[in-house]
């Protein structure tokens, strides 16, 4: 199957979305089985107490949940803040928080507290950044000062209408829940299920098909991948592989060249492994500290991993690459920002 195709199911009553570039499974969004909050959820919160030592603060949630919020200064127990989860809670942790709210949709970002009219850098022709920059200025003439806006790259080729309503849907919203901070605990804006993830972050570039009819995991074989990325293993080029294995404290990874045992084929395995690394991490919800033992290799050829490890992690938002370690394993950090897939797909997919 070729081309970008954007599957939106549901499996026993949960929905599913994934994204499939040339019958590989790049995205891949399935909704908890629970009410457990969702990133991007938005709630009214109150201080509570400060978490000494780590700069942080616990924040109260309704229904007696726990929020943490870090680098804080100049809040009060009892405040009253708005904030927004930014990913899944650890187990027996608070769910993460930031006072940085961002409303966002398919084509406009509405950014509180970070005034300006920004465009996607990759919108490069200057009619149609002239455009939108009239758009933007209409939409948000005469609002709150602390509103900025940015129009994604998603605008490019738009109708103008539409962007016009999802600017004004946003900074609708934004002054609401703005509006909104005296009262009790409560949550204001839920977080975005499967599908809205996928209509709002997976249609640019436009995919060729969009499938909707019930079945189209199993037909299409997202299904199968799923059940793939459950496992531990993950094949490489030449009969190498690499195992993935999250533990509590970080996720372990190792890279196996067998049968082939040749510097040559350790180079190409690792290679291999670099490049597919940051698509196993985000599809399989991993994050925190990764650790990863490279086949061995001779330290002049660490540069080369290096190269092809930043070039792999350079579209993937928040990753941190510290480096290689003085037992020559090389380690790195990523935001968590969605629940292990293996929760939410367990049950689910054989």
């Amino acid at each position: 199957m070729k081309g970008r195709v954007v599957i939106l199911d549901e499996v026993a009553g949960r929905q599913c979305a994934a994204l499939m570039v040339d019958g590989r499974v790049e995205e891949l969004s399935i909704d908890p089985a629970d009410d457990q909050p969702l990133p991007g959820a938005i709630y009214r919160a109150v201080a509570d107490r400060p978490m000494k030592g780590q700069g942080g603060l616990f924040l109260r949630l309704p229904g007696g949940g726990s929020a943490f919020l870090r680098q804080v200064s100049g809040i009060s127990p009892g405040q009253r803040l708005l904030v927004q989860v930014t990913g899944p809670a650890e187990p027996g942790k608070a769910l993460p928080v930031t006072t940085r709210l961002l409303f966002k949709s398919r084509f406009a970002i509405v950014t509180p507290e970070a005034p300006g009219l920004n465009i996607s850098r990759r919108i490069r022709d200057e009619e149609e950044r002239a455009m939108l920059a009239e758009l933007a200025q209409a939409g948000m003439a005469g609002a709150d000062g602390r509103l900025g806006l940015i129009l994604r790259s998603a605008c490019e080729g738009a109708e103008t209408e539409a962007i016009a309503e999802d600017i004004a849907a946003m900074r609708a919203l934004a002054e609401a829940v703005l509006a909104d901070l005296a009262g009790e605990p409560e949550l204001l804006v839920d977080g975005a299920v499967a599908h809205e993830i996928a209509f709002r972050d997976w249609l640019d570039p436009a995919p060729d098909e969009v499938i909707t009819e019930p079945g189209g995991f199993a037909r299409l074989g997202a299904d199968e991948a799923v059940a793939a990325l459950m496992g531990a293993r993950v094949g490489l080029s030449g009969g190498a592989h690499m195992v993935i294995e999250p533990t509590p404290a970080l996720v372990a990874v190792g890279v196996n060249t067998r049968p082939h045992t040749s510097p040559a084929a350790a180079l190409k395995a690792n290679v291999a492994a670099a490049r597919e690394l940051p698509r196993q991490l985000r599809l399989r919800g991993l994050g925190g500290q990764v650790v990863v033992d490279f086949a061995p290799v001779p330290k002049k050829d660490r540069a080369i991993l290096d190269q092809v490890i930043k070039a792999a992690f350079k579209s993937e938002g928040e990753a941190h690459l510290a480096g290689w370690t003085a037992l020559g394993l090389y380690e790195l950090t990523r935001r968590r920002d969605r629940l292990p897939l293996s929760e939410l797909a367990e049950g689910l997919f054989a």
